[in-house]
C-alpha cells in the first residue's frame, strides 16, 4: 500500500473549497504589497536585535534556536513557521498533543525565563517575518494552525475550512479583540468578518492596533509587570 501523506491529503481535501471561497483579487494584491513593505523593512530594522535575541538563547538555554513546525496556509498548502524558540528543550514532544485551553494550561511550565519576555513582546515572532516574505503568510490574517488539529477542527466546526481563503497572519482581529481563552467557534467569526471585510484601511487598523499593544505589553515585561 502506498503511503498517503497527510499534508499533502489535507491540501487536496481544502484545496477547491478554498478557490470558491470569497475572493478579492484586487485588493488581495494590494495587501500582499503592504506585506512585502512592512516585512522587508521590519526584518531590516530589526536585524540586529534578532541577532542578539539568538545569542542570548543559544547562551541561556542552548540549541535550537528556532523553532520550526508545519501550519496550514492558503489554500490548504502546508508550509514551515518559524519562531525564536521559548520553550525549555523537548517541550514540543510533551505539548503537542495539546491545542486550545489544555495548550495554555500546560505551557507556562515549559516556557524559559527569555522566553517569558519574548512572548510579552511578541519578538519571538519576528521570524515569520520570512514567512511573509516568502508568501506562506501575511501580516494580518487567521493565526496558522497545524495540519492536525485543523483536521478536527474542521470535522467539529463546519465553516472552520473558510480560514483557507486568506494568508494566515501575524495578527488579526481575533489577537487584538481577544485573547486565548474564548472558543475556537468565537475566533472564527472574528477571522470570517476579517475575511469579509479585509482592505487597505482595515488593515493599518489592525497593525496600527497590534503596534501599540505589543508596546504596552512590552513595557509591562520590562517593569516586571507583565
Amino acid at each position: 500500500m502506498s503511503h498517503v501523506d497527510p499534508a499533502a491529503a489535507l491540501a487536496e481535501r481544502y484545496a477547491q473549497l478554498s478557490l470558491q471561497g470569497l475572493q478579492r483579487p484586487r485588493v488581495d494584491r494590494r495587501l500582499r504589497g503592504l506585506d512585502l513593505g512592512i516585512a522587508s523593512v521590519s526584518l531590516v530594522l530589526l536585524a540586529p536585535l534578532a541577532g542578539l535575541i539568538a545569542v542570548a538563547i543559544r547562551l541561556s538555554s542552548g540549541r535550537p534556536v528556532f523553532y520550526r513546525g508545519n501550519r496550514v496556509g492558503r489554500n490548504g498548502s502546508v508550509f514551515t513557521m518559524r519562531k525564536f524558540r521559548t520553550l525549555h528543550a523537548g517541550a514540543e514532544e510533551r505539548l503537542g498533543q495539546w491545542y486550545g485551553r489544555e495548550l495554555d494550561v500546560r505551557t507556562p511550565a515549559e516556557v524559559t525565563a527569555l522566553g517569558r519576555w519574548l512572548r510579552a513582546s511578541q519578538l519571538d515572532e519576528v521570524p515569520q517575518l520570512w514567512n511573509v516574505l516568502r508568501g506562506d503568510m501575511s501580516i494580518v490574517g487567521p493565526r496558522p494552525i497545524r495540519p492536525r488539529f485543523f483536521q478536527e477542527l474542521c470535522e467539529e466546526i463546519p465553516a472552520y475550512w473558510q480560514r483557507l481563503v486568506v494568508r494566515p497572519g501575524l495578527t488579526g482581529f481575533a489577537q487584538t479583540r481577544m485573547g486565548r481563552e474564548p472558543s475556537w467557534s468565537e475566533k472564527l467569526a472574528h477571522d470570517l468578518e476579517w475575511i469579509a471585510d479585509r482592505s487597505v484601511g482595515l488593515y493599518l487598523r489592525i497593525v496600527t492596533a497590534t503596534a501599540w499593544r505589543v508596546l504596552r505589553q512590552s513595557v509591562r515585561g520590562a517593569a516586571g509587570r507583565g
